[in-house]
């Protein structure tokens, strides 16, 4: 905020400049929500001779103008060759302060003191709202801290990590059992760095991304609001008054997973800063305010150049951070490609934005012989559930009467939109600026290209787009059919669509403008208009107070609520409050260790039975009595070195992380073995668990005894011998080969092409089905029906 209530002239000392010849007189028509139209006019002493020198585009010499240069430059001031951003604001006051004689920082000492009662009153209240909303998130989210099963699996990545056996969940096995590539390598940063125990490693860097989050996106969303504040049509004072990160902040699932050990902080992270990249990357608009001098001309050249590439590189991080985000990340992407910008620069934002994530790619390519994590193939991604994904909206909403408050943001959003615009007319009628004889006349074909790329690179449209990817990502996740934990998907969504809302501007008039549209004497017909401008003002005023109490109570009353039967029941929908369903089954209100889940039933017994089949191997079920576990011994036979203890049950957070490295874990739904996440995807499968492997493909893969005795006796014989047959099908054997071969350069190679077939690879759960399928022969029965 503090960088963007001040009138720029301010530097110049011109503190209520408002035009000056050569100025865009259409400028506020290409922006509803502009910038402060405010300009520094360069003063030019008489007889000194000086003239303006227009500086070229990003990447040139100021005066140099590229045949290359993007459509839309038409000869203008390039976006990107202005102020390089408001963060490089006090670097170019220090250089005209250099060039004018004065000592460094002369022009920060001006900009404060120029600042009076409208831009203080701004600054305290948002600093006032941001502080306190931040001390209640982070206070709610560390007196309800946890760490989720599913926030466990990433923890075994990273002990194998440790452990020289690579990015895997088990040893030998290439699966990327994560969804978050990002996450799972910061932590591991995190986890060298400090040497921390992992559980509490993932439980501060979820805590700080999430908490940071909320006070960078109201900063955001503060400078976007800036001309309210600062422009040449603000008057009396604005209070900035968080309403967006209110109604974040008091959904209980926001606090439950700003911890949790999964990335929900991290996305939410990584969407506040490109909201804040963005809307500086808009503001980058200089028509006019270049500095005079040639060096510092030439280093805020270089300065928005290298924003503008830290953006794209950030924008590129989209789909390590979730694969879903890809969407915000290309939205954003593609504003920034097709702004006026040279054919350089737009390499260099190729470059930026894909180093990363296409390096990642051609890796998880040719190690894992997959185009998407595991989990995505687990889940089936693309599928669509489309009847389940609004009984998960309605899962979110209903409890919180969660409709009240986004209705209230709806109305808070059309309100700045409307006041903006006022404020646009009225400058315009201000600046009594007539269009030029050309600029009446019909536009060609280039000058309207050249208008619309120009429009991309501003508030208006950065805001339309990043409510828009909101939305996109939203209608993702009802397509997919949500999840099965509680509001948890849709969390980055909501937070990405009240971006632009996240503080609202509460704006006063002047008491000199109300005593002098309502005081004695006053001609109401020669002062109608200002009374009316004071009366709208009042009235919107009135309505966004309203609107800010109305949200507040609502959080108040709404804060605390829980899902009814929460921790007892899953019920029909399958969707469950994850924390308090462990909470209540373990009897622990902070569980966050591995050992801490040890209290939740059939998991000591597994760490019993794991102690006495380590060394001698063999496949670890479970069963229905909750101190018990089946065991499906090996052959005597098995030579020692292919003796390994396999477990298979559902909950593999809790479970790889009470079992050994050298202990295989797998799961029915696929989410760290393959066989399982290639089946086909139940219909009518509970949300998110929709994948359920017979343990019989397990028996037949590893290699335990098939017959009973030593077969556990709920298992079907003849299951397991189809199972074993239908492993032969070329294509799965094949699928087998490229996550448990030795990696070798032939092997990557091999990986890279295969990749493209295996991500929709399907399989039938059904052995006897898998084996008609690859046109196998069905083994003769042992017990015929």
């Amino acid at each position: 905020m503090p960088s963007d209530v001040r009138d720029e002239p301010a530097r110049a000392g011109r503190h209520r400049l408002r035009e000056t010849a050569g100025t865009d007189a259409t400028a506020a028509d290409d922006r509803d929500f502009d910038t402060d139209v405010t300009m520094v006019i360069p003063v030019v002493g008489k007889g000194s001779g000086a003239a303006e020198q227009e500086p070229g585009p990003v990447g040139g010499e100021p005066g140099d103008v590229d045949d290359d240069v993007a459509v839309g430059s038409d000869n203008r001031v390039d976006d990107d060759t202005a102020d390089a951003a408001d963060e490089d604001d006090t670097a170019d006051a220090d250089d005209e302060d250099a060039a004018a004689g004065h000592p460094p920082g002369a022009g920060r000492r001006r900009f404060l003191s120029s600042w009076g009662p409208r831009e203080w009153t701004a600054t305290v209240s948002f600093l006032i709202g941001a502080i306190g909303v931040t001390t209640f998130f982070a206070i709610g989210a560390w007196q309800r801290r946890w760490i989720a099963d599913d926030g466990l699996i990433v923890l075994r990545t990273l002990r194998n990590l440790f452990a020289g056996n690579g990015p895997v969940f088990n040893a030998g096995e290439r699966v990327e059992a994560n969804t978050s590539t990002a996450w799972t390598y910061l932590l591991w940063f995190w986890a060298w760095v400090t040497d921390g125990q992992l559980e509490y490693v993932a439980l501060w860097v979820a805590l700080v991304l999430s908490v940071s989050a909320i006070p960078i996106a109201m900063y955001g969303t503060a400078r976007l609001l800036g001309p309210r504040i600062s422009g040449p049509a603000a008057t009396g004072i604005t209070l900035l008054l968080p309403l967006g990160a209110i109604v974040y902040v008091a959904i209980p699932p926001a606090r439950d997973f700003a911890t949790s050990g999964l990335e929900n902080g991290l996305c939410i992270f990584w969407v506040a800063v490109l909201w804040c990249l963005l809307i500086a990357w808009s503001r980058r608009r200089a028509e006019g305010d270049a500095p005079q001098n040639a060096g510092a001309r030439r280093t805020a050249g270089y300065r928005g150049a290298a924003a503008t590439l830290f953006l794209a590189f950030w924008a590129g991080l989209a789909p390590l951070i979730r694969p879903e985000l890809t969407v915000v990340g290309g939205i954003a992407l593609v504003l920034v490609f097709l702004a006026p910008l040279t054919w350089k620069m737009r390499v260099g934002v190729v470059v930026c934005a894909a180093v990363l994530p296409v390096g990642y790619q051609i890796f998880r390519m040719g190690y894992y012989a997959l185009l998407v994590p595991n989990p995505a193939v687990a889940k089936d991604a693309s599928g669509s559930k489309w009847h389940q994904g609004f009984i998960y909206l309605g899962n979110l909403f209903g409890p919180y009467t969660l409709v009240l408050p986004v209705i209230l943001a709806v109305v808070a959003g059309v309100l700045i939109v409307i006041g903006t615009r006022m404020n646009s007319a009225r400058t315009r009628d201000d600046s009594g600026v007539e269009a030029s004889s050309k600029e009446k006349e019909r536009p060609t074909v280039r000058e309207r290209l050249s208008r619309w790329s120009r429009n991309l690179q501003t508030p208006t449209t950065v805001t339309v787009a990043i409510v828009v990817a909101g939305l996109i990502d939203g209608v993702y996740w009802l397509r997919q059919g949500g999840d099965f934990m509680h509001g948890r998907v849709l969390l980055t969504s909501m937070f990405t669509i009240l971006l632009p809302v996240m503080v609202v501007p509460l704006s006063l008039p002047a008491l000199a403008d109300v005593r002098a549209a309502f005081g004695r004497g006053v001609d109401a017909a020669k002062d109608r208009n200002r009374r009316r401008r004071v009366l709208v003002q009042l009235g919107g005023a009135t309505v966004m107070a309203a609107l800010w109490i109305t949200t507040l109570v609502w959080a108040i009353v709404c804060h605390e609520k829980v899902l009814p039967n929460a921790g007892i029941d899953i019920g029909r929908s399958g969707i469950v409050d994850e924390r308090r369903f462990y909470v209540t089954n373990m009897g622990n209100e902070n569980p966050v260790t591995a050992a801490d889940y040890l209290d939740y039933p059939r998991m000591r017994a597994m760490v019993e039975r794991i102690d006495e089949y380590r060394t001698q191997g063999g496949v670890i079920l479970p069963s229905n009595n909750y101190d018990e576990w089946y065991v499906a011994k090996l052959p005597d036979n098995t030579p020692q070195d292919k003796r390994k203890a396999t477990v298979y049950f559902l909950n593999l957070g809790m479970t790889s992380m009470n079992a050994p490295l050298d202990v295989r874990v797998i799961d029915q739904m696929g989410l760290a073995y393959p066989i399982a996440a290639h089946t086909e995807r139940l219909e009518d499968g509970r949300i998110g668990h929709d994948k359920n492997l017979p343990a019989e493909w397990v028996i037949a893969e590893s290699g335990a005894y098939p017959k009973w005795p030593v077969l556990p006796g709920f298992l079907d014989e003849d299951m397991v011998a189809q199972a074993k047959e239908a492993l032969t099908c070329s294509q799965t054997v094949d699928r087998i080969e490229s996550y448990k071969d030795t990696w070798s350069y032939a092997r990557f190679k091999k990986n890279l092409s295969a990749s493209f077939g295996f991500s929709d690879y399907r399989i039938q759960r059904n052995p006897e089905y898998e084996l008609q399928r690859c046109g196998l022969p069905v083994p003769p029965r042992l017990h015929p029906r």
